[in-house]
């Protein structure tokens, strides 16, 4: 990015609070330590970009109680850097309100260490709250292990193997059909362009939590999708930003 510079690329063995010093801290950590290293990063005041995986709604709440509580800080939530994931996961969230049933299959590579993914998280979460007071999805003998695991009512199923760098189909089943909504990832390059775009906004970012590309995109308003919200997208000047060591 033009108008971005690196401060510091860290690992797990430095101390987080190099990072304090960049305008933008991001996170692309693994989902355990994540929450200590973005609140070391809100406390200092600073502006956070967190692109690790496993921020569900009850974690990013309690993010958005600390930003409030540290003046000049924000954070910027992406569960998937990928425009095409994003706009399926839209999709997902509007054909939430025409059927009962869904299930979502998401798979990813052997080194993915967590799951379900964010992306799938996200993808639940908004089905649900996009059926309103239809209420949650019918997902019978959700007791069986194999049936997945429960989220926002959606159960999700998730398979890690070489070969793949991720897939996720949202499954959704009503009578006598079913929609299957289907986003491949064939190269990490997809991410690029959501990486540069997240970025500028986290710069932005003041005060605020902002959770999604949709977000980010103005997309969330054009899909209607629950909690939708206009999103800035003002050029920012040139931003120092310092980034953790990803592990997916």
């Amino acid at each position: 990015m033009p108008d971005a510079q690196l401060l510091a690329s860290l690992g797990s063995a430095d101390d987080p609070s190099i990072a304090h010093t960049a305008d933008v801290v991001v996170d692309v950590t693994s989902h355990v330590v994540s929450p200590t290293i973005v609140a070391g990063a809100v406390a200092a005041g600073r502006r956070v970009l967190i692109g690790t995986s496993g921020w569900s709604a009850e974690r990013i709440a309690a993010l958005r109680t600390q930003v409030v509580g540290s003046p000049g800080s924000g954070a910027v939530v992406i569960p998937n850097f990928s425009l095409g994931s994003v706009l399926a996961t839209g999709f997902a969230a509007i054909a939430a309100k025409h059927f009962d049933a869904a299930e979502i299959i998401e798979a990813h590579h052997d080194g993915k260490v967590d799951s379900p993914s964010g992306t799938a998280v996200r993808t639940a979460e908004l089905m649900l709250a996009s059926r309103g007071d239809l209420g949650p999805f019918a997902s019978p003998f959700v007791d069986q292990r194999a049936r997945g695991q429960q989220v926002a009512s959606v159960p999700v199923h998730s398979l890690r193997l070489p070969g793949i760098v991720a897939k996720q189909d949202v499954v959704l089943g009503g009578v006598g059909e079913t929609l299957t909504i289907t986003h491949t990832t064939l190269d990490a390059s997809s991410y690029e362009a959501g990486i540069a775009l997240a970025l500028r906004r986290a710069a932005e970012a003041d005060g605020e939590v902002i959770v999604g590309l949709d977000a980010v995109l103005g997309l969330d308003v054009a899909l209607g999708l629950p909690g939708a919200r206009a999103a800035d997208r003002t050029e920012p000047p040139p931003t120092r930003t310092a980034d953790s060591e990803a592990s997916e």
